[in-house]
């Protein structure tokens, strides 16, 4: 399958990279290599994420970054492409707006 980013993804991605980099002096590339081992598992295993509800109409899923409790959201595109939407904070009382 063909793994795209959003805009906004490609944003939060850096944001967090940078923020995780700069307060996290134990272990600056941890973020980092957790998102990346997480698309490759979204990639490789589309159905892995869990389903996000309260989008009708739409096959949102997120999976967990486990140690830098982050969810990467993301949606099935067309039958072999899937895009990321968003990487958000899983500590955060709400998800982000995906419309």
């Amino acid at each position: 399958m063909k793994l795209e980013l959003a805009p906004r993804a490609v944003r939060d991605a850096e944001r967090h990279a940078h923020w995780w980099r700069e307060h996290r002096p134990a272990a600056r590339l941890l973020f980092d290599q957790e998102l990346a081992a997480a698309l490759e598992q979204i990639r490789t295993q589309p159905e892995s994420g869990l389903t996000y509800p309260g989008i009708v109409g739409n096959d949102y899923r997120r999976l967990l970054l486990p140690r830098t409790r982050f969810h990467v959201y993301y949606r099935l595109a067309a039958p072999d492409r899937i895009r990321v939407v968003a990487i958000w904070g899983a500590v955060r009382e709400r998800g982000p707006r995906l419309r």
